[in-house]
């Protein structure tokens, strides 16, 4: 077990962190997945790390109990953990019980929190009731399907989405609203930046540009700003030129999503000598008998009746049996793509 990076079960962890969190020390180092590119050292200090925490806690009302149930060599799940500390409440680990609705049912808190990746959310679509007592169940990592969404707050679920990452000592903008601290703004290009106390100290690397610049943190995502709420609609690498048409993939990916045949699905493009990029559909079959309805041609025809460019639809379609996921519930393009 580690800080520098962090390393070891929830449990081991937390151990490691009580000290830290009381009395300080040394920045944390947490490793970021590395979903597109080679992972990074992202150095946390003891002072960032605790303006997310208590931030956090304001907004979601005070302290409870938390369900430590997203790996804590992870932002997100260290900060379950520095939550739990900073409330003084231990929290419920799921790696210790059956399942995860083993470990809900095993929470005491009069007050209850969890912080879960969309998979999770995915895999308890069945009965999304037991989420139903919590206080607050925050979802971040990754997009997550708006339907899912809804089906969870019809069941009574308190949604949370965050955003933010390992730079910003996980989520620091609350349902599109900034933590009390936090600033943000989107530049000509989209593209969104972030300041306040919870950014980070530098990578691992020191010769890695950190892209802060007058105390503003360049992220790698797009977004609009309205009416004071922050919508992401992109990352700047899933915008991709094809045949000299911009390609919003995030757009093209929910497009397949909705398809009756889907269960789950990807767009991501891929280099081509004839147009600069094309648009790859990975698919997962909702069952055997969709198989036929998967075709690239009814594929291409499905994205464009949910009203998206000609130009968009993908140009080839690979199935798979399921699409791998890093431990913060990213989808891991490089093992999907058979990339090193």
């Amino acid at each position: 077990m580690s800080l520098r990076p962090v390393i070891g079960s929830a449990r081991e962890v937390l151990a490691e962190l009580e000290p830290w969190v009381r009395d300080g020390g040394e920045p944390i180092v947490v490793r970021t997945s590395g979903s597109t590119g080679d992972a990074k050292d992202v150095v946390l200090s003891h002072a960032a790390v605790m303006a997310s925490a208590r931030a956090a806690l304001d907004r979601l009302g005070g302290p409870a109990q938390w369900l430590s149930a997203i790996p804590a060599s992870g932002v997100g799940g260290l900060q379950v953990l520095v939550r739990s500390i900073v409330a003084g409440i231990e929290p419920v680990f799921a790696d210790e019980h059956a399942d995860l609705p083993a470990a809900i049912a095993a929470m005491a808190g009069e007050r209850r929190y969890a912080s879960l990746v969309p998979t999770q959310l995915h895999r308890l679509a069945d009965d999304l009731s037991v989420l139903a007592g919590f206080d607050a169940v925050l979802i971040g990592g990754a997009a997550t399907p708006g339907d899912l969404l809804a089906r969870a707050r019809d069941a009574g679920v308190a949604i949370v989405r965050t955003y933010g990452m390992s730079e910003t000592c996980g989520g620091c903008v609350y349902d599109g609203s900034p933590l009390d601290g936090v600033r943000m703004r989107v530049d000509a290009d989209q593209q969104v930046h972030l300041a306040g106390p919870m950014l980070f100290d530098g990578y691992g690397d020191p010769e890695m540009p950190t892209g802060i610049v007058d105390g503003w943190f360049a992220t790698s995502d797009l977004g609009e700003i309205e009416d004071g709420r922050l919508r992401i609609t992109g990352r700047s690498h899933d915008v991709i030129i094809s045949g000299g048409v911009n390609i919003a993939l995030p757009a093209v990916t929910e497009a397949l999503r909705r398809h009756e045949g889907v269960g789950d699905a990807i767009a991501v493009g891929v280099p081509d000598d004839e147009w600069g990029a094309r648009v790859v559909a990975y698919l997962v079959p909702a069952d055997a008998v969709c198989l036929d309805g998967l075709r690239l041609d009814e594929v291409r025809d499905a994205v464009e009746a949910m009203g998206l460019p000609r130009t968009w639809a993908p140009r080839e379609v690979v199935l798979v049996d399921e699409l791998p996921l890093l431990p913060g519930g990213k989808i891991d393009r490089k093992a999907l793509m058979g990339r090193d």
